[in-house]
């Protein structure tokens, strides 16, 4: 689902449970021990509700970087309960470390969610994701199933202490981020963002040949998407138009290229890109090009020149047609540019 509202949260949320509460008592729970607690638990579970609420909010974001949102899913789930385990530690602190532990532990199962249906689009064929998610769902039952017999095991045993339970949780956590972590590796993502684009782009340029989603995804950068390649470019795209380019410059360049869906602006140590609110995975990829072939133009002549981004635009007319059919036919989506959260611009 896509959320195009924006949601607006202020205030410290630990701090924001104390008003809450007395609200509550206001409305007829008096501070009687039972119903203290019966409150306390009440507002624990809601942390849990607004780190969703807030998760919500970064569907782009998760579109864009799957993998990454995926990974960071499963360490903001071991976090939370990991501050779960802790909370008998610091009795007097439990609303607030239990409620800061369910708090990651809901934004984690939105991330969870809402990232397992783009990665399972990428193994999908002829149609089938209905049965893919189907059969990703039952190997996830019988996983929790087995997890939840060995939990049994070492509750009453290993972990049956606070101890036991301070060197069996890390350890099991390491290895849960570690099987995630070559899980997501080994997924290949075929839908374009900017880190998929400029690889694209940087082996289109050194060999000729156009990669496939499986040639590319144990080289993402699952901790640093943002990186900048220097062999296509050195682009960025989505930054704030006013921090870009001026309007002036926006309305010659649109006087130069009236066709194109994207606007170049070549800095000392990038390049920025910014497209339309309507640009496609083709807009983007026509602009990469054209960022690519200047950038590897001025290291030739060592300065820059005014024909020479004419010159780079001439090129990438030259080759996209056949570059864009190879690239198709390697299975990757072309129809949409996920970029995030990155600012578009409109006339």
């Amino acid at each position: 689902m896509a959320f195009d509202y924006q949601l607006n949260i202020s205030g410290h949320f630990l701090t924001f449970l104390t008003p809450l509460q007395s609200l509550l008592f206001a409305a007829g729970l008096r501070p009687t021990p039972a119903q203290a607690t019966a409150v306390s638990w009440i507002l624990k579970d809601g942390m849990q509700h607004m780190g969703k609420l807030i998760c919500s909010n970064l569907g782009a974001r998760m579109d864009s970087e799957p993998k990454r949102w995926r990974i960071l899913a499963d360490v903001l789930y071991d976090l939370g309960t990991g501050l779960e385990v802790l909370s008998p530690l610091c009795p007097h602190l439990f609303l607030e470390v239990a409620g800061l532990g369910n708090f990651a532990k809901g934004m984690a199962v939105v991330a969870a969610r809402a990232t397992r249906l783009p990665i399972y689009s990428s193994f999908a064929k002829e149609g089938n994701l209905s049965d893919l998610f189907a059969k990703g769902e039952a190997i996830s039952t019988l996983f929790n199933v087995v997890g939840l017999g060995v939990g049994i095991q070492l509750a009453s045993t290993v972990c049956s202490s606070m101890q036991g339970k301070l060197i069996a949780g890390p350890l099991l956590s390491i290895i849960h981020v570690f099987s995630v972590v070559e899980e997501m590796r080994a997924a290949p993502i075929n839908t374009l963002n900017p880190q998929r684009t400029a690889m694209i782009v940087a082996d289109f340029l050194k060999t000729g040949k156009v990669s496939s989603p499986a040639d590319l995804r144990y080289r993402e950068d699952l901790l640093f998407p943002g990186r900048l390649i220097e062999d296509a470019g050195n682009v960025k795209v989505g930054r704030a138009l006013h921090k870009v380019v001026k309007p002036s410059k926006l309305q010659e360049w649109k006087e130069i290229f009236p066709e194109e869906k994207f606007v170049l602006s070549h800095g000392n140590k990038w390049t920025d890109m910014l497209l339309e609110h309507n640009a496609t995975a083709e807009d983007a990829l026509r602009g990469w090009l054209v960022a690519a072939y200047a950038t590897s133009m001025e290291k030739s002549f060592h300065e820059p020149s005014a024909s020479m981004l004419q010159d780079a635009y001439d090129k990438m007319n030259s080759i996209f047609t056949p570059f864009l059919n190879e690239l198709q036919a390697k299975g990757w989506h072309t129809d949409r540019f996920l970029d995030g959260t990155g600012s578009r611009f409109a006339f």
